[in-house]
């Protein structure tokens, strides 16, 4: 932990997302398996991802945005709600405007587009790991900061979390991918490549807070509503739409319980 803490924070976003998608791909890698996951584990392991990201959400991110916010001259509350808020919608407009199709889903969202079905389903994942890769960049680039309530444990904590729950989100684009016919390093091939936006929102999440630290509260809240429109708009609908409904919902517990206990212990 010491090496880590004395290295630049966008070189700390860096390796701290580097690990996320690394998992990402190590989850995408089960596709080359002998046998299939099946999809009451597969449901369950996606629960278990949004247990980890609302966890998150609240730990690693609100909690210390509104300890930051009461050194300013507004009311606690306002930068965290505000902040929460445009996340979500900040997603919420990109899936108006970007073309995606869900996992499940036969008809796409965004723009009309002549896209082939794989690109507008690993689009899909790819704008919804962005969030999490700019929730590490932003909880590291909070630490650099010097703010009392978020340290380099705490970020370390929280790429850990999101790299935990980054392998079922893998498994989840590479094996209906191979289920619908494709090879399996092409499955592979996009399965991870949906990982690989999150070092890009990494970097960019630590630069911004550390150019711009009044915003840092803003920050903070707006990575935790993305990731909870996340969880909200397609981990927990896809984990409950094959039927599994207590095995998803155990997941989401289960998940909540470790990613609290990493935070707690660590940061």
């Amino acid at each position: 932990m010491s090496m880590l803490a004395n290295l630049n924070p966008i070189v700390q976003a860096l390796l701290g997302t580097l690990f996320t998608w690394a998992v990402t791909a190590l989850g995408s890698a089960t596709v080359f398996m002998a046998k299939a996951v099946s999809r009451k584990l597969l449901d369950t392991m996606l629960g278990f991802a949004g247990g980890v990201m609302i966890a998150a959400s609240y730990w690693s991110l609100l909690a210390p945005a509104i300890e930051m916010a009461k050194e300013g001259s507004l009311p606690a509350w306002i930068p965290a709600a505000v902040g929460f808020l445009v996340g979500g919608l900040f997603l919420r407009g990109i899936d108006l405007l970007l073309p995606h199709l869900h996992r499940g889903e036969s008809q796409p969202e965004g723009v009309k587009t002549t896209w082939q079905r794989i690109t507008l389903l690993v689009l899909a994942i790819t704008l919804h790991n962005f969030p999490e890769g700019l929730a590490v960049g932003v909880a590291f680039g909070a630490a650099a900061a010097g703010i009392p309530a978020a340290t380099i444990a705490g970020a370390v904590a929280l790429a850990i979390g999101i790299g935990i729950q980054n392998f079922p989100e893998g498994m989840a684009v590479s094996m209906p991918l191979r289920r619908e016919g494709y090879p399996r390093l092409k499955s592979f091939w996009y399965g991870q490549l949906s990982g690989i936006v999150e070092p890009i929102a990494g970097v960019l999440g630590a630069a911004a807070v550390l150019l711009m630290r009044p915003i840092l509260p803003y920050a903070l809240a707006f990575a935790a509503g993305a990731m909870i429109f996340v969880v909200a708009e397609d981990l927990i609908p896809e984990a409950q739409r094959g039927g599994n409904t207590h095995q998803a919902t155990l997941g989401v517990m289960l998940g909540f319980t470790v990613m609290m206990i990493l935070d707690v212990a660590l940061g």
